[in-house]
């Protein structure tokens, strides 16, 4: 008989097996985090679910502190399902969990309101906006359906003015609370996508696989470095959610030999999701000589590398060609030109969550840009600013008449632009930030550029080359007291290869004096925002300062005798004050704010006479240097903000906006303002031909400027009609001593010269199958063609109508 074996040592075995067990990593992925309100206060008893595919892995519900944990034996890709009364649901982003992964996911729940969710231009850390200080619009990506560019939607927010120079294909510049269009920081998928010192025209991106626009209204060069001196506007390819290959086809075509192709090819495959787009448009437009084609090609790639380290690659790239038929209406025939342009930005992100506070990014990011214009027919010889130029066309005789009720009847010449421009930027980014007990987060990062640009114009043969390396470190404090009062503070030391090093400090904050609620007027938000920028000067402004051109012209003596200094930053202040208040049972919101914005600094071109009027330069030294740039002008804008949200009915959805813009020239030294120009049959009204005269408006600053929407959402049927409004704005028809004979009977007086319109836009979708939507988009129904500058008529009625169909999927 076998003898048992004692307790003693069973009880020491069975210890030592659980133990071991005990030791063991747990063979289930674990997912915690914090559920929070808008304004960061904790939600308890919210229900949370791990969806993988179509089922429910795991369920829980929040403590009362907002925590919560979830576990799942099941590696692979999931999502969280997050609901609370009586907030709306929300549907966090896709991530890759393996059984022994760890995961933060902190989650903030909306009131079943009008208002968006998350912004991070103001911070680089994703905050709710109703925490934000500073003034930011979000456009939802479902507006551009039916779009082929961002121009009707830019003008869907507060204090934005978004113009197009001629039809499809023409330059878009966005000008924004009185800025002038350098003065934004365009950031694609975080990549700086602006020419070298700020330019940028959004007429060559498509809509094609992009998220909808993030636009701040304010300096922020204390985050995002030189070009953030008016706003920033950041856009992102959007990215695979599907759980197997899925290819998104549209067709549509319209009037005016118009027609557009995309196709969308995404997916994930294990810790891998991919998309890669490709898009054609082509237009005939309504103007002879004026066919526009772009084609996109975009890829978005991301790879878990571990549990909370991710790697993303982005690429987009955008070839367009288009005519350049100039000025139609001042010439009354089309110029034969054409424009080109082939954009590229790319970059490597790799990304990685420490302990759910701890977050690290680091991006490495090309943009490639080259722009060639060229006219074609130029035959004859014409006599412009006194100088015999050969090779130049005359339009036919034409009568061009302003808003101010102004005409001139003369023929020009054609202005032939002939250039071949290449900006080229690499970049290192590198951020990390932790959030501390007490909502306290800090954020430290270091930028670096390299860039290089040329200009060359093949007909007077310059040729020049420029290299620019520039660094910048930021740091940043951002928290809240008691759920209450939200602050957000920083700084940044930049050094600029031209200008040196550059401080530019932000301060914003948020008082939230009445909570939200579904009672009456319960939802009271207050903000104030003030934050310094800078921009550093384009190419052509560096290769034209006037201590360059002195010093080119022999006349290196001249800098010192005269105090001249290198060209510096163009600098700004902005500073803005708003009221965010809840109506009517967070269904009807009303954002009234004030802003008051000083550009200093800020470049112009000074003829002779300006160097003889402010530095004293004698005429034979003043008369050898061309046009010379200098940073002799400032401006001031201000006004007010009004945006209406209301949201009647579940389908339905309301909104409309208003801005005052008062602006002002305060300083210009430019031969306009030393001896402006007149019309001989005009006598006694000083113009600005080439600039404003101070003490009025900067050009394409309408002093009124709104905007409405009405979007339907049903199951299977929307509909939106959307118009943008604009009071009349300064210009000029920019004809100096451009007519017949050399003279100025083409210019037209300044005040109120470019006409103010009314543009209604109507878009229709219908979801025919799961997989098959009809849709139509109808553009300027009221055929306005006075919408942009004056002597370029925009498109008239336009309709394309197609399809949308949806092949795989989930």
């Amino acid at each position: 008989m076998q003898t048992p074996a004692p307790r003693s040592a069973i009880s020491l075995l069975l210890a030592l097996a659980a133990a071991l067990l005990l030791t063991l990593p747990a063979r289930a992925v674990v997912v915690r985090g914090t559920v929070t309100t808008p304004l960061g206060t904790p939600l308890g008893n919210a229900r949370i679910q791990l969806i993988q595919g179509r089922r429910v892995v795991a369920f829980t519900f929040t403590l009362m502190d907002g925590t919560y944990e979830l576990r799942s034996g099941l590696p692979g890709r999931f999502v969280l399902l997050t609901s609370a009364s009586p907030f709306t649901p929300s549907i966090g982003d896709a991530f890759c969990g393996g059984r022994t992964a760890i995961v933060t996911r902190n989650l903030v729940l909306e009131y079943a309101t009008v208002t968006p969710q998350l912004a991070t231009t103001s911070t680089a850390i994703p905050t709710p906006i109703q925490q934000v200080p500073a003034a930011i619009t979000l456009i939802p990506a479902q507006s551009l359906e039916t779009q082929i560019n961002l121009l009707n939607d830019l003008r869907q927010a507060p204090g934005t003015n978004a113009i197009q120079t001629g039809q499809a294909g023409g330059p878009i510049s966005l000008y924004l609370r009185g800025g002038s269009p350098d003065a934004n920081k365009i950031l694609i998928d975080g990549i700086p996508a602006t020419n070298i010192g700020g330019p940028f025209d959004f007429t060559p991106l498509a809509t094609t696989a992009l998220t909808g626009p993030e636009i701040y209204r304010g300096a922020n060069s204390a985050l995002q470095g030189t070009g953030a001196e008016a706003s920033i506007v950041s856009l992102a390819t959007t990215r695979s959610n599907f759980l197997h290959p899925t290819l998104d086809y549209t067709g549509d075509a319209g009037n005016l030999h118009t027609y557009r192709n995309e196709a969308i090819l995404s997916g994930t495959f294990k810790r891998l999701d991919y998309q890669a787009a490709f898009s054609r448009l082509n237009t005939s437009n309504a103007l002879p000589r004026d066919q526009f084609h772009l084609i996109t090609s975009t890829a978005n790639i991301g790879y878990t590398i571990f549990t909370n380290t991710t790697a993303r690659f982005t690429l987009r790239n955008a070839d367009s060609a288009a005519g350049l038929p100039q000025a139609h209406d001042l010439y009354g025939i089309s110029a034969s030109g054409k424009q080109s342009d082939q954009d590229l930005y790319s970059g490597i992100t790799v990304e990685n969550v420490l302990a759910g506070n701890w977050h690290n990014l680091a991006r490495y990011g090309v943009s490639r840009k080259r722009e060639q214009e060229q006219q074609f027919d130029r035959t004859g010889n014409a006599t412009i600013n006194g100088i015999l130029v050969p090779h130049v066309t005359y339009g036919n005789v034409v009568i061009l008449r302003g808003a101010n009720g102004y005409s001139a009847t003369g023929q020009a010449a054609f202005l032939s632009p002939t250039l071949d421009n290449v900006h080229n930027r690499d970049e290192l980014y590198y951020q990390t930030d932790y959030t501390f007990p007490y909502r306290i987060s800090a954020l430290f990062s270091f930028h670096y550029e390299d860039e290089r640009g040329r200009l060359y114009n093949p007909t007077t043969g310059f040729n020049q080359q420029a290299q620019r390396t520039n660094f910048q470190y930021t740091l940043q404090l951002q928290g809240d007291l008691h759920h209450r009062i939200f602050y957000s503070f920083g700084g940044a030391i930049e050094r600029n290869h031209l200008y040196g090093t550059a401080g530019t400090p932000r301060l914003g904050l948020t008082y939230v004096p009445v909570l939200p609620g579904h009672r009456a007027f319960h939802g009271t938000s207050l903000r104030a925002n003030i934050a310094t920028g800078v921009q550093e000067p384009t190419l052509e402004d560096q290769f034209t300062s006037l201590d360059t051109l002195l010093a080119q012209t022999a006349n290196q003596s001249a800098i010192a005798t005269y105090n001249i200094h290198p060209i510096a930053a163009q600098r700004s202040r902005t500073f803005d004050v708003a009221v965010d208040q809840n109506i009517l049972n967070q269904k009807l919101i009303l954002k009234a704010g004030y802003f008051h914005n000083q550009f200093s600094h800020q470049l112009e071109r000074l003829a002779p006479n300006g160097l003889e009027q402010y530095f004293n330069i004698p005429a034979n030294i003043a008369l050898q240097v061309p046009a010379a740039s200098l940073n002799s002008l400032a401006y001031r804008t201000q006004g007010l903000e009004l945006e209406l949200q209301y949201q009647p009915l579940t389908h339905l959805f309301l909104r409309a906006g208003y801005t005052y813009l008062a602006s002002l020239v305060e300083q210009s030294f430019t031969s306009d303002n030393v001896s402006p120009a007149f019309n001989p049959d005009l006598p006694g009204i000083p113009i600005g031909a080439l600039s404003p005269i101070v003490g009025n408006r900067p050009f394409n600053r309408p002093p009124s400027t709104g905007f409405f929407a009405a979007q339907y959402t049903a199951s299977r049927f929307s509909a939106a009609i959307k118009g943008a409004l604009a009071s009349r704005s300064d210009d000029s028809t920019f004809q100096l001593h451009n007519d017949r004979n050399g003279g100025n009977t083409l210019l037209l007086p300044n005040q109120n010269l470019d006409f103010g319109y009314a543009k209604l836009d109507l878009n229709l979708l219908f979801s025919a199958t799961r997989h098959v939507t009809a849709f139509t988009q109808l553009d300027n129904l009221l055929s306005q063609q006075h919408i942009g500058p004056i002597g370029y008529p925009g498109l008239p009625f336009t309709i394309r109508a197609g399809l949308k169909i949806r092949i795989g999927g989930n």
